[in-house]
């Protein structure tokens, strides 16, 4: 059975056809009102950006999703958790000032921030799912103490799993520390032959987990958490994981991370998609690149896998920009995340969420 996702694009004639319009109206369609009652304690997840980067949603939009659930007597605060690696959101107290920084305050979005797994990541919830990797996970305190959730996601791209979306945005967004590590659980390592030793990677490295020695890089694997800032650093490209056995493993995992920020609360969650300045790299970073392809549009759905492969056709269809980290697959119907990180394979975690029932990757897209 096919799942609806809404969409709207950017095009726009009057006033009644703005951007902050049409999230509204998105919202109503998508029936995100039949998701919150009366004092529903209503979080809005999100990605605050990490200070330097510019590619997330702008707190204008989430503002529209503010005042819906004001609407309906909600009660919504706008919430993500800490970060495994060291920066700006690794705790409550700089994560907050990082968002409010890029706009998130009460006065433009409309609500509190509060950062869900607390000041140090160690407001946890341990959620029972019983899946191939983890039969239960840990899940932010005050994101399983919700009464309703809209998770609203930059669409975009990502070094290891191809792309980001819903799925990822429910998997390491709604997860503290300990869970994003059970997720990544990967390690990188060295390609000595590529390897200058600048040591870019280990000025990097939140755990010291990497050393030069003999003017090459050396990762401990006992020290390191698997958070691949390394590999992303890295102006050589000497630093690669195991992508065969490794990453496939990492991406079910995330999946099933996915999946318990969900539990106990499947009929009460709405998903929206941001495809606006598709970056190649995740907001995680303290830059922004330029985009992939052009803008196209925001979606909204029930249905977290219908909605992420619906982005990712839409994504696909574009004709990519010469002018960016896309290297390859330029043409409409290739695969643009492949064309900038070409060992990923975004796809498998819609298969995957899927398999696992959280919703269905067949869609009726909606445009309205």
């Amino acid at each position: 059975m096919k799942s609806p996702v809404y969409f709207a694009s950017l095009r726009a004639f009057s006033e009644k056809e703005s951007t902050t319009e049409k999230v509204r109206q998105l919202f109503d369609r998508a029936g995100f009102p039949d998701l919150v009652a009366p004092q529903d304690k209503t979080a809005i997840k999100l990605h605050f950006g990490e200070a330097g980067s510019d590619g997330f949603i702008s707190p204008v939009y989430v503002r529209q999703v503010v005042e819906k659930v004001k609407e309906k007597k909600g009660l919504p605060f706008l919430t993500d958790t800490n970060t495994l690696y060291m920066g700006g959101r690794s705790n409550a107290v700089e994560h907050i000032g990082t968002a409010i920084l890029h706009g998130f305050d009460y006065a433009v979005a409309g609500a509190p921030v509060i950062i869900a797994d607390g000041l140090n990541g160690k407001n946890i919830r341990k959620v029972s799912i019983g899946k191939k990797h983890f039969d239960e996970v840990s899940i932010a305190g005050d994101i399983a103490a919700a009464d309703s959730l809209i998770v609203l996601s930059h669409f975009k791209g990502h070094i290891v799993s191809g792309f980001g979306g819903a799925i990822k945005n429910l998997a390491m967004g709604c997860a503290p520390p300990e869970g994003k590590r059970a997720q990544h659980n990967a390690r990188p390592f060295t390609i000595p032959e590529k390897c200058t030793g600048c040591a870019s990677c280990m000025k990097v490295c939140p755990k010291d987990a990497i050393a030069v020695k003999k003017k090459k890089s050396v990762i401990d694997q006992e020290l390191c958490i698997g958070c691949f800032e390394c590999m992303h650093a890295c102006p050589e490209h000497a630093i690669d994981i195991d992508w065969e056995t490794e990453i496939p493993q990492f991406m079910e995992r995330m999946v099933e991370y996915a999946y318990g920020a969900v539990e106990g609360k499947k009929e009460k969650v709405g998903y929206m998609n941001f495809l606006i300045r598709i970056t190649p790299d995740c907001d995680c970073f303290p830059f922004s690149d330029a985009p992939i392809v052009p803008d196209i549009g925001i979606l909204a759905s029930k249905d977290p896998v219908a909605i992420d492969a619906a982005s990712f056709d839409l994504v696909n269809q574009q004709q990519g920009y010469k002018d960016s980290l896309l290297t390859a697959h330029h043409h409409p119907g290739e695969d643009k995340f492949k064309g900038v990180h070409e060992q990923t394979d975004g796809y498998r975690q819609v298969r995957y969420a899927e398999e696992i029932g959280m919703g269905s990757r067949k869609y009726d897209l909606i445009k309205i």
